[in-house]
């Protein structure tokens, strides 16, 4: 189990769920974690919640159930140049921002047809999407209010796993590793060897790591089994993996 977890989803993500921020919480401390982040989807997600509802979170209670809670944002890059859906006046009242590729919203040179139902976009020439897509996350680190980048294992998604690594060293950027992409089931694909590259390249910059159940309602907040194995698989040193640091250090880390 994770004490910190910051990539949940609630009913306001407009899918997965009908549990609220409460319901995370009282979850959250039922199972002893020390630390709950909400990042419901910006709004390109289809169903999800206005910037109003980001904007609110800043009058939300700091603790919930008996646990410390940081209210963030899953906000979706919408094309290479890395601009993202949630406005950088929104952005700045949230704790955090994790910034990720979805299919439904975003939008690339390199594809030439995207099927949401076919959970994939479809493109002629893999190196051209290789160079977009790691522009696009490149470019959203960029962003002084992006601290995480979510899931950038997807399959769909091919990226220069190194080039990812050294702009998040430059960058100050955590990279995410997400229980969500890493289940068999997922819509990612296999992403367990992309996985395994790009901490691979986080390793040589000695990048702190997020675990991420990117639990959509209560049930899964905090259990991230396969992300966990995969680190302890690879060895990567625990100092650097963000969820088992002090509340204090973490959030001096998240919000470097």
């Amino acid at each position: 189990m994770l004490p910190i977890d910051i990539h949940t989803h609630t009913v306001a993500s407009g899918h997965g769920t009908t549990d609220t921020i409460a319901d995370l919480a009282k979850q959250a401390h039922k199972k002893g974690m020390t630390l709950l982040g909400v990042s419901d989807h910006g709004p390109a997600t289809p169903g999800s919640c206005k910037e109003s509802y980001f904007r609110s979170l800043k009058s939300a209670p700091r603790n919930r159930a008996g646990i410390p809670v940081l209210y963030g944002a899953e906000a979706n890059i919408l094309n290479e140049r890395g601009a993202l859906d949630i406005s950088n006046e929104v952005l700045a009242g949230l704790d955090f921002c994790i910034a990720s590729i979805h299919p439904q919203s975003f939008r690339s040179p390199a594809y030439h047809r995207s099927s949401f139902w076919d959970r994939k976009q479809v493109t002629e020439n893999v190196e051209a999407a290789r160079h977009y897509n790691t522009e696009a996350y490149i470019r959203a680190m960029e962003n002084p209010h992006v601290n995480v980048i979510g899931h950038p294992d997807d399959q769909h998604y091919p990226i220069d796993c190194e080039a990812l690594a050294e702009a998040a060293a430059k960058h100050h950027i955590i990279i995410e590793v997400n229980e969500a992409s890493l289940a068999p089931e997922g819509y990612r694909g296999d992403t367990r060897e992309t996985m395994r590259r790009i901490l691979n390249a986080c390793m040589k910059y000695r990048l702190p790591i997020l675990l991420s159940s990117d639990s959509h309602g209560a049930v899964s907040v905090g259990e991230a089994p396969l992300a966990e194995g995969l680190v302890a698989e690879l060895c990567y040193p625990k100092e650097l993996i963000l969820n088992f640091m002090s509340v204090e250090d973490f959030i001096k880390v998240l919000q470097r």
